[in-house]
């Protein structure tokens, strides 16, 4: 597939703001000699090799230099959009970057929307839909774990995985709907107990990739982890160790914490956003009430739970019984903490730590990763499944195949099979772009920065 836009496109690549340098994408069938009538070099850029790159200067309408440059040339279809394509390398004043910009709209350029060279990248079928999507998770990821999921993705890992199970799918409903043209002369072309054999190994590996969802989503997005417990048990001074630095305000007075404080840190490549909530206990303070509520909110939208306790309070049975009913057991963490006062406390809990001394911290960082991830491991080749909508599209593939065996069961015709056998081909089909519309288009290129 290839789709040509007679639009040129035009916008900066690079972060805005002063650097050393600035580079402005352009993009089209006519990028090349739209920039050539702004730019004066040793040569033509449209008698240039593709992948060069030439030096010069770009002039404005009056033939008076706006900036010496670097011009990056690269010729359809070997170009990042697969159209003929050019990267500006300027200064990095952003004076010099909009003067650029208004000189080659000035020509015939128009300004890129949000996505849109990633979107004819697409479109031109120099990646599917699941890669452009790894694009900008490149481009948000904040820890090493995140960075190769995104990069897994983008070299098609995924795309790879759902392309064999659609392929799979077109050829069982390929034989089912041959028989349905020939259903007069009573022909066999496959049987139907193969059929359900082959919907069941499809089954199967769609059932393996979302699994791995849970996996995927966090590293994606990261963990989020409430710091609950009564006031004074440390839970302020716990979320200063692990920052390294005296975010929250530590002292003896119960209530000090009266709102969220939220704060972000990076364990083995893990993103852990940390909530340390206020000490939840019935008060009559109106501020320290509404603590207590966004406090209770928190811990309902927390993956894990960090309930802190003290070997001077020692375990608060009442509060552990009143989380439960805000989140599932399976979610929390009971820690002691102060053992540096009584290390030989006989309070039961899974991780006994001092968040003054450090101690147990790392046993705490162990258990936190396995509550959050669980016992499975993918290993770096594995196609994973980060992102809703593709959950969404493997969960409607599996329903209608459940739909297909249920009507080889009961031993109905070929329709029936045929019609969600065809669609879950469309779901999958819906992950890599083969089946889609422009909604869903424009809402995923949507959330892409300008320029990209």
């Amino acid at each position: 597939m290839f789709i040509q836009d007679e639009d040129t496109i035009v916008a900066l690549a690079t972060a805005s703001g002063v650097g050393a340098i600035s580079v402005i994408r352009i993009s089209g069938e006519k990028s090349i000699e739209l920039v050539d009538e702004v730019f004066s070099g040793k040569i033509k850029l449209v008698d240039a090799h593709t992948h060069t790159i030439h030096y010069g200067k770009i002039i404005d309408s009056k033939n008076e230099l706006i900036d010496d440059v670097l011009v990056s040339v690269f010729k359809a279809p070997h170009s990042y959009t697969g159209e003929n394509s050019i990267e500006i390398s300027s200064h990095g004043s952003s004076l010099i970057v909009k003067k650029i910009i208004e000189r080659l709209i000035e020509v015939g350029a128009r300004l890129a929307e949000p996505g849109e060279f990633t979107k004819r990248a697409f479109l031109n079928g120099r990646i599917d839909l699941a890669q452009a999507e790894a694009v900008a998770d490149i481009i948000n990821s904040r820890t090493e774990a995140s960075l190769r999921g995104a990069r897994n993705q983008l070299d098609g890992l995924l795309s790879q995985k759902v392309n064999f199970l659609r392929n799979s799918l077109i050829n069982s409903s390929s034989l089912i709907e041959l028989e349905l043209d020939f259903a007069e002369e009573d022909l066999e072309f496959v049987s139907l107990n193969k059929v359900m054999n082959q919907l069941q190994e499809i089954e199967f590996e769609i059932d393996k990739l979302i699994s791995t969802y849970n996996f995927g989503r966090i590293i994606k997005d990261g963990i989020n982890v409430a710091l609950v417990g009564k006031p004074n048990v440390g839970k302020s001074s716990l979320l200063n160790y692990l920052l390294k630095e005296k975010r929250a305000i530590v002292s003896e007075i119960p209530g000090t914490t009266r709102d969220i404080i939220r704060e972000e840190v990076n364990i083995d490549g893990i993103l852990f956003t940390l909530y340390d909530t206020a000490g939840i206990r019935e008060t009559e303070d109106v501020i320290e009430k509404e603590g207590v509520n966004r406090s209770v909110e928190t811990i309902k939208n927390s993956d894990v739970v960090i309930f802190l306790n003290d070997v001077q309070s020692g375990f608060s049975n009442k509060l552990f019984e009143k989380l439960k009913t805000y989140t599932n057991e399976d979610r929390i963490i009971k820690v002691v903490n102060k053992i540096d006062l009584d290390p030989n406390t006989k309070i039961n809990c899974e991780v006994k730590i001092s968040a003054k001394t450090g101690e147990g911290i790392d046993t705490l960082f162990k258990v936190l990763k396995e509550k959050a991830i669980g016992s499975e491991t993918y290993s770096e080749k594995s196609a994973i499944v980060s992102n809703i909508r593709h959950l969404d599209a493997l969960k409607r593939a599996k329903q209608f195949l459940e739909n297909a065996k249920e009507s080889i069961k009961e031993k109905l015709s070929g329709e029936f099979i045929a019609v969600d056998l065809r669609n879950a081909e469309s779901a999958l089909g819906e992950i890599i772009g083969r089946v889609t519309s422009d909604d869903i288009l424009n809402n995923i290129f949507m959330k892409f920065c300008i320029g990209k």
